[in-house]
């Protein structure tokens, strides 16, 4: 039975603008740093589901705040390594709190460059950990993880000339890596985001 969210979502809300209103100073500092924020809604499937076009959307939502570190660059290739965190509140269906980590790679090597900057991120292993387990993401048993595998695959577009604002699409995935990590029968989360992110 869907869970109805209580009053957590001003406090959420509450809490990211202030967060936001602090100087980006004392967050970040050195190159290599970027920091952003995104928000958006749950999907009923896999993301290769997704991509076949095969989804519905319900109604429970995210808004969280990103951060991430540029840990090597390639020589020879328009990539590099990075590593990104995030914390985030969810609400609709059911109110819970998730954090994340995981290492993602960005390729930049895309040909239209020069009209519209246009980065590639995935990260298909990272630890993801929610405050409770979602209804959405319990099996037919009622059983389910707080800790689960995050995959992420973003879209970044930003101008040529400002590329330290940059504008991004997520797709935001949580789930046990084919029963890896328990065999719930469980999918684990699914949300596609919208975010924006600024680097140092």
């Amino acid at each position: 039975m869907p869970v109805m969210c209580p009053n957590r979502q001003p406090l959420s809300i509450i809490s990211l603008s202030i967060f936001l209103m602090f100087p980006v100073s004392a967050f970040c500092a050195g190159s290599g740093w970027s920091i952003g924020g995104y928000g958006g809604q749950y999907y009923d499937t896999e993301p290769t589901g997704f991509a076949q076009g095969r989804t519905t959307y319900l109604n429970q939502y995210i808004v969280a705040l990103t951060a991430s570190k540029t840990l090597w660059r390639s020589d020879a290739l328009p990539l590099s390594l990075e590593i990104d965190g995030m914390v985030g509140q969810q609400f609709g269906l059911a109110p819970l709190t998730e954090t994340a980590i995981a290492p993602v790679l960005r390729w930049s090597g895309f040909p239209w460059n020069k009209v519209l900057q246009t980065d590639f991120r995935a990260g298909p292993l990272g630890v993801s950990y929610t405050t409770s387990v979602s209804p959405l993401e319990q099996g037919p048993g009622g059983d389910g993880s707080r800790i689960l595998n995050l995959l992420l695959l973003e879209l970044d577009f930003s101008l040529p000339g400002v590329r330290s604002k940059e504008i991004f699409m997520r797709l935001h995935h949580r789930c046990s890596v084919y029963d890896l990590l328990n065999n719930y029968g469980a999918n684990g989360e699914d949300f596609l985001v919208f975010g924006y992110r600024y680097h140092y």
